[in-house]
């Protein structure tokens, strides 16, 4: 993470591309502020690895919803050159930059990207570069970096983290030696210290899955607190089953599941999840199937029609809950008002892009091979996190 104040635009080229809603002016003096996010296309290690799923969040989201959250910026913009991580970047509520193809080459360098973009935007007095591999990044490591420039004066600031090999040195508390690049870092320097659990550089230091089990544990979910999930919706057809159904030679109708997906609900239970199994009107599973699932999952199971959150609210108001208390999965567009409204929502691996969208979590994992048991596995760490996070509470409170 860079930040640092415009020069004075001079004779930089006139704005092009003009964005809707993009201040022109500043305001009472205020100086506008912006995050840039470089995320070019090609990539030889990972194909599209910006927009690749980690953690149920595309690898971009991540830095995006940390800059949105932060309240620090006047404009938030991802600079490509590709459709696909333009409608992702649009999607999480970034403006684009269209990276000229001159500047979107293996050989491109992000200190000529970020120069196009200042000189097609003269209107920003302060550019954030947020590096897009970095998903480990808080809110609050932006507001506590960008309030060096924006309140104790200085000129460039970059963020750091303490390894042994790296090109700057402290000195003493405060002061450091490094070897500097002079366009982005210069007048009055400083650095930005992360902690080393927070940076996580997908380039450079470590590989997805790793990757994945450091962002469950260190990244941003969002404004909302870990949600203790008290209840839980799954839809079983695409999500418990593969969405096949099975006829015998008698004309029984069966259906298939993963031993994976049953242990995870059964993890669920013992930590007092109610699942709730839904079949539907419009892609019903036979009464004898259905049976043989609540015998087996000891789950209810309920059959929900068109719209399954007008059938399920009232069951959500008898048990005294509320929808952040929820957690469903659903898997095509009959669930999109329910993966909106639930608290923790997912998808499985294999779900339609209009599902996708509306879920707040997507699985690797396909219905009916283990979907389930992975989004069981993700609501337990939530509960984990909400239950660390109520002791520290504790303890602050204590010690205050």
């Amino acid at each position: 993470m860079d930040s640092r104040k415009r020069r004075s635009p001079g004779d930089e080229a006139e704005q092009e591309g003009q964005r809707p809603g993009c201040k022109q002016i500043r305001v009472n003096g205020k100086r506008h502020v912006a995050a840039l996010i470089l995320a070019r296309g090609g990539s030889k290690g990972i194909p599209l690895k910006n927009i690749k799923m980690l953690a149920g969040v595309p690898l971009i989201g991540w830095v995006l919803r940390a800059a949105l959250d932060s309240d620090m910026f006047d404009s938030v913009w991802v600079s490509t050159d590709h459709d696909e991580i333009e409608k992702v970047a649009k999607s999480w509520g970034a403006r684009v930059h269209r990276r000229s193809p001159e500047f979107s080459r293996d050989a491109s360098t992000s200190l000529e990207a970020i120069q196009e973009f200042a000189r097609l935007n003269p209107h920003v007095d302060v550019i954030c570069n947020i590096q897009a591999t970095s998903p480990c990044l808080h809110p609050k490591h932006v507001k506590e970096a960008l309030q060096m420039i924006l309140q104790q004066g200085y000129d460039s600031v970059f963020s750091v983290v303490r390894r042994h090999h790296f090109r700057w040195k402290e000195v003493k508390k405060g002061f450091f030696t490094f070897t500097p690049h002079p366009p982005l870092q210069s007048g009055k320097v400083a650095y930005y210290e992360m902690p080393p659990e927070h940076s996580v550089d997908i380039d450079v230091d470590i590989d997805w899955p790793v990757a994945e089990r450091r962002v469950l544990r260190y990244g941003y979910f969002g404004r909302v607190k870990p949600e203790v999930v008290k209840l839980m919706f799954c839809c079983v057809s695409g999500c418990l089953t593969d969405g096949r159904i099975y006829l015998s030679a008698s004309g029984e109708e069966m259906v298939s599941v993963n031993t994976k997906d049953t242990m995870g609900i059964r993890m669920l239970q013992r930590e007092d999840v109610e699942v709730v199994l839904l079949t539907s009107s419009e892609d019903p599973v036979a009464k004898t199937a259905s049976d043989n699932l609540k015998k087996r999952m000891g789950c209810e199971v309920v059959l929900v029609g068109q719209e399954p959150l007008s059938d399920l609210k009232s069951m959500v108001k008898q048990r005294n809950l509320e929808w952040k208390d929820v957690a469903y999965m659903g898997n095509d567009k009959a669930d999109i008002n329910c993966l909106n409204q639930a608290g923790l929502s997912a998808i499985p691996g294999d779900a339609p892009v209009v599902a996708i969208n509306a879920a707040k979590y997507t699985c690797h994992s396909v219905g009916g091979k283990g979907a389930v048991r992975e989004f069981a596995e993700h609501i337990l760490l939530q509960k984990e996190k909400a239950r660390s996070q109520m002791e520290q509470d504790r303890i602050d409170r204590s010690s205050s």
